[in-house]
Order: structure tokens, then sequence, then C-alpha cells
């Protein structure tokens, strides 16, 4: 089937960013035994035992629902709201609630990972559809604003007339090819995936700032994205034998509640820091043992899908837990002058008050501060490791704390505490390729524009200070090939210690313009347009780049390039990958609609747009080949205005 579409007139938008971020995660995982239904027949009592999630007799004939989320690179410096509710519904219309409580999540800390936030109980069944809500009252919501002095800017979530948001209601309906069928002896995952990117169009121009809020949360029965996984909670149990603890689960800095428990498997090669000490395997979870139940732990890791198995590769217990003993800073040092660090777009974990955002946050360190470096089992690094661009965890003392986000510059006291180093990202495009090293134009460090960072003392002398326009990245064994100069790049790794530059940067990961992943993002205005694409087909569908209703957004972003649609000769082809799984979804007024197969994803949007629906916007992840102008997606979605 294909549809030939024409241009319509429309209005242009008023200046926009897009914010893209985030993804919510959820993990469903049915753990017990036997099978079939909800129900069974005791046979001495003669009795029937129906599953009950708040009885705890009847557990044996239910399952456990691991819900976890995840965040997608984006403009937000902090997106705080409080979760609600986070429903599921099964064929026959039972409705199980998943999160025990309601909890406050911070989106843009979990974009290169997952977390897991609870472990429910709930019945063997088919589940079809789920419904999220979101409370704004309390919102912390915070953009950058475009000045590479100012940093950060409030911002207040709306809808699309302009109403400030306070809850907000989404159901999500799940494939008919991917319905979550639980059953008690095969556990059973679904992912949702909050997307802030698709759900948001922001305005730095007013103070405060606006984010227009169209909201995009996805459902998959198997995750299409896969990352590490955090999982935070009191120790419960150690088993040396099985290599393995137990926590129960206290998600995002929370002190108190129950979210479940879940079983974290350790390996020789697992990490651990124990209340500041540096351990691994074997020896880290006998550490962990002697801490004894109660203890807080904080891991990373991966899910093996396959056997529903969570694996650390890092442990973090006792004191070493940001928040617990002392207040904590989160974020990327922008300056250094001697032993005061600048630290952007911090999250400040106090001990004995919630969790808040602040713009910048000085912090001193000195010669008895401890530094850990992640990956790095040397005990012996000293202050002098932490350099320009490095994301950091520290712990120490908020001598006067604050909670207002925007005020001066406030100053936390590390020299007796310590300083945790993580792998940074950089993103940039590639000048020069040479055996062992590639020097790059730098555009962004953790996602924050290289224009906020001061690289004054970086080098050995003033003259071999890092310069952002050459920066020096040391690859070892990453090659790229030579062809990659003037294309984008992606790398992990750490700073180089700070005056002893160059080489300005060690890489880890080297990711080069053939897998750097792309978004598409397209808008078309408040009116929306009856025809977004020339051609929908079952195998592909052709995009109208110069449809004169796209407004601001009609961009592709390729790592740090920008690449205007409407500039471009010929029409964007967007194809389905060829392997692994996918997720498409049109999203209406207060539903979503979910498919894993792109026919019949099409089809819905073709019979949708011939039945008089108008395309508000378009938003798809994957890989881009500018050579070809085709756009290969494993996500792509669809906002639907009805007539």
């Amino acid at each position: 089937m294909k549809h030939a579409y024409q241009d319509l007139h429309g209005r242009a938008g008023t200046r926009k960013l897009a914010g893209w971020i985030t993804m919510l995660f959820a993990y469903l995982v049915l753990a017990a035994c036997g099978g079939g239904a909800g129900t069974t027949v005791n046979q001495d009592a003669g009795t029937t035992v129906t599953c009950d999630p708040n009885d705890a007799s009847t557990f044996a004939e239910c399952g456990t629902v691991m819900v976890a989320l995840t965040d997608a690179d984006g403009d937000f410096y902090n997106y705080t709201v409080d979760v609600l509710s986070l429903k599921l519904e099964t064929a026959n219309g039972r409705i199980v609630e998943t999160l025990p409580q309601k909890t406050r999540i911070n989106f843009t800390d979990y974009v290169d990972l997952t977390e897991l936030v609870t472990v429910a109980t709930i019945p063997p069944a088919t589940y079809v559809s789920g419904t999220i809500s979101l409370d704004y009252t309390d919102a912390e919501v915070f953009v950058e604003a475009g000045d590479a002095v100012d940093g950060s800017k409030q911002a207040v979530v709306t809808d699309r007339a302009g109403n400030t948001l306070t809850q907000t209601e989404l159901k999500i309906h799940l494939s008919n090819r991917d319905q979550l069928i639980v059953t008690r002896g095969r556990p059973a995952i679904l992912q949702l995936d909050f997307d802030l990117d698709a759900s948001h169009t922001v305005d730095i121009v007013p103070t405060p700032a606006t984010a227009v809020s169209e909201q995009f949360i996805l459902a998959e029965v198997a995750p299409v994205d896969e990352k590490d996984i955090r999982v935070r909670g009191p120790l419960l149990e150690v088993s040396n034998d099985e290599m393995t603890y137990t926590v129960a689960i206290r998600p995002f800095h929370h002190r108190d509640g129950d979210f479940g428990r879940v079983k974290v498997h350790v390996t020789d090669d697992t990490e651990f820091e124990v209340d500041e000490m540096l351990y691994s395997g074997a020896e880290g979870l006998r550490a962990l043992d002697v801490a004894g139940p109660g203890t807080p732990t904080v891991a990373k890791g991966t899910l093996n899908v396959a056997e529903r198995e969570f694996t650390a590769s890092v442990v973090l217990a006792g004191s070493s837990v940001p928040g617990i003993d002392r207040d904590a800073v989160i974020g990327n040092v922008i300056k250094r002058d001697g032993n005061f660090l600048t630290i952007r777009g911090a999250t400040i974990v106090p001990s004995d008050r919630r969790t808040h955002f602040h713009n910048d946050v000085v912090v001193e360190v000195g010669p008895d501060t401890k530094v850990f470096k992640e990956g790095d089992r040397v005990s012996d690094l000293s202050i002098d490791a932490i350099s320009i661009g490095q994301r950091v965890t520290i712990r120490g003392n908020q001598p006067t704390p604050t909670t207002d986000a925007l005020a001066p510059q406030i100053l936390f006291d590390a020299t007796q505490g310590s300083v945790r180093m993580h792998v940074t990202h950089l993103s940039g495009i590639v000048n020069t390729v040479m055996p062992g090293e590639t020097e790059i134009t730098l555009h962004s460090i953790d996602r924050r524009r290289v224009q906020i960072f001061d690289f004054s003392g970086t080098g050995k002398s003033e003259t071999e200070d890092a310069d952002p326009n050459s920066y020096e990245v040391a690859t070892g064994n990453l090659t790229l090939a030579d062809f990659a100069e003037g294309k984008p790049i992606v790398a992990r790794g750490f700073p180089t210690a700070f005056g002893w530059a160059p080489p300005d940067f060690t890489g880890r990961t080297i990711i080069d313009y053939t897998d750097v992943r792309s978004v598409i993002g397209v808008g078309w205005g408040a009116e929306g347009t009856a025809m977004p694409f020339s051609e929908v087909t079952p195998e592909y569908l052709v995009l109208d780049n110069h449809n004169v209703d796209i407004d601001q957004r009609h961009y592709i972003k390729q790592g740090p390039v920008l690449i205007d649609l409407t500039a471009l000769d010929s029409d964007t082809m967007i194809v389905p990958r060829e392997t692994d799984r996918l997720a498409f979804y049109i999203k209406s007024a207060d539903s979503l609609r979910m498919y894993s197969n792109f026919a019949d994803f099409a089809d819905d949007l073709s019979m949708s747009l011939l039945g008089g629906d108008k395309a508000r916007s378009m938003h798809a992840r994957g890989k881009y080949d500018a050579s070809a102008n085709e756009f290969t997606a494993y996500k792509i979605g669809v906002h639907l205005l009805e007539p």
C-alpha cells in the first residue's frame, strides 16, 4: 500500500528547542513456581487459592513486577516530578497497581543507565495496557539557558493550551502482537519508556522558560534499548557460596518504604567500595557481609534478559553511598582554581533532607580527600587526578544548606571527604586521525556545551592547556578509519589529570559516525498537517521535508551535528532496522498505541491520516546515512490530532 500526500499551508512556530531526553524503563518479571492461571485448588482443604497482592499467604500464586527507569539524551538540566501511580490492566479489565507509594524522580539522572524502582507482586494474567500518573505540583524543571555564564533557567511545564500542569495521566495500549502474558512459571518483561525528547517543546525566551508537554510514554514487552541498571537499597543478606546478596529496594535516594526485594549477583571482576575501602569479587562480598544487614548499597550492572538475572559490575556500600552519613554533590567539573572545583548542573544529596538541584556548587578538596576512579582499583590517587570535564560524585559537608537552585555559588567542604570519578562522555567532530590518537573539535561533555568549561591549568604549561578546537583524545588500540575526518565522534573515558595534558582525554570506548546514534525531530505546528509524508508503505516512510506546515522542529541530530531537514535536496526515507527489536507508536490526546511490527504501524498511520487525523509531530531514533539521506530507525513515533 502506498499513499501520496500534497503540501498544505500552515503557521510558523516560535523559537523553541527540542528537549532530547529520557526514558522511563520498567521491567515486569514473574517469579514463583507452577504455571497457569492465578487460582489453584488446595487438595487437602478443598479451597481455591487466588493471588492477592495484599495477602502474603497467596504469593505462591503471584508474579513479581520489576519497575525501572532510564533517560535519553537531552537539553534539560533537571526534570524532577512525582510519579503517583503505575498501573497495569488485564484483558478482562482487572487493574493492578505496581508502585507501592509516590516516588520522586529526576529523569535527567538516568541518561546512561536504568534504575530499578520497585519489585511488586501481581497476579498471573494477560496484560494489554498500562497507565502512568505524574504529579507536577512540586516539580523542579531547569533547562539550558543558552548562556555559558547563567548555565540554567527554571522552566514551567504546560499543556498545549498554556495551562501549568498539575497532574497528568496517560494510557498505553500494548501491541496485539506483544501483549504481556504473565505466568507463574516463566518471567515476563515489560519496558515503559518516557521519552522527554518527544514529549516536550521548550521555549527559553520567556522567564521562566516554558516546556509544552505532550507526553510520549511507550511500552514494550522486551527492551529495544538496553543500558546498565542501578539497584539501591539496604542489605538484607549475603550468600558467599552463591556469590550473591539481596537488598530491599529503596530507589532515588529514598530513606524508607518497601519497594520489594532483588538478588544481586557478583563475579570475580565486580568492583566494590565498602566504607571507602576498595575490594573485588569474593573479597568485596565478604566485606559487605561483615558490614551486616541494613548497610546501604548501590550496585550498577547488567540484566541478563534471557535468565532474568542482575549482575553487578560496581557495588558501593556503607559510607561510600552518596547521602549516607555525609552530604554529596554529583555533576561535572567546569572550572578548577587550585583546590576549589566548580561543579555545574549539580545534584545535591543531603544526608538529612531531600535531593535537589543547584546550578553551580564550589567544592573545596585537600590532601586528605580520598579519590576513587571508576574501573580503577588504585587506592592512592590524589586530587590532581580531577580535571576539567570530569563527572564526579563528591562526599563531604554542605556548611550552609540551601534549596534555592539559582542562588549564588555555594561552598561544599570535601577536605575530609572523598571524590569518585565516573566515566565521562565527549562528543565532537574528528579533525585528524593518528595512530593511538585522534584530534577533535569538542562540542560537549556529558551533554553540556563546551563553552561552559574553563580549561585553564589542564596542560603541563599554559600553551598546552586543552583546546576545544583541537582536543586530543588518546585512543590506544581503539582505531578510527582515515575517512572519519570531518564526521561525528563520541568517546567515553576520563580527562587527563589536571596539569598533565596533552593528551587531553583517554578514551575507553570510541564510537565513530557509522555507529553514532541519531534522532529525527519534526513538528507541524499547533494545527498539524494532513500530509506529513509523501509515501507511507509497509516497508518505509518518506518524509515530506518541504511541507509548508513544518515548524521550528525540523532536524536530524547526529551526535553533536544538527542537520536541517528543510535544507536537504531530497526527501528523507525512514526505514525500520532489519535486526533486533523495534518499537513504533501513535499518540492521540490521552492514550498511545504501540506496535512492534512496522507494517501494522504503517497501516494504522495511513488509515488514520486518510480518516482525517493530522500529524502534530514525529520522532525517530536510529542511525542516519547522509550520503543516501536514509534514516534507519529502531523507534518511530507520530503524534496525531484527531478531528
